[in-house]
């Protein structure tokens, strides 16, 4: 990629090697860089952290880049995903009253030696 590149990531978080990407931003390689999604995010987004030593260094040190924007996992806030959620939700409760398995249905696994 050529130097000084902006690099935007809404997909998954695991798609970035955080660490090379802060070497990027450092070495200028990376110009910009942008995330929606961290591969740490469950334990920094889902609630509010604010009176709190966040533990995770590489996170922190993407905060302090003036260079960085960092979302909370805000990309799926779109019509079509909210739509397609809504589709899904509503289906499932008319599975569910009339007594039908839903194709949605999350079941669980079961593990060799444990019960």
């Amino acid at each position: 990629m050529k130097p000084g590149v902006m690099l935007i990531n809404t997909s998954r978080g695991g798609l970035l090697d955080t660490k090379a990407v802060i070497t990027g931003l450092k070495t200028a390689k990376i110009g910009y860089l942008g995330i929606d999604v961290y591969e740490q995010e469950a334990a920094l987004f889902a609630e509010d952290l604010s009176n709190t030593v966040i533990q995770d260094d590489n996170f922190q040190l993407l905060k302090s880049f003036s260079n960085v924007v960092i979302t909370a996992h805000q990309a799926f806030f779109t019509r079509n995903a909210l739509q397609a959620i809504a589709e899904t939700t509503l289906t499932n409760i008319i599975d569910f009253e009339q007594g039908q398995v839903s194709t949605n249905q999350v079941k669980a696994l079961e593990r060799v030696g444990i019960h």
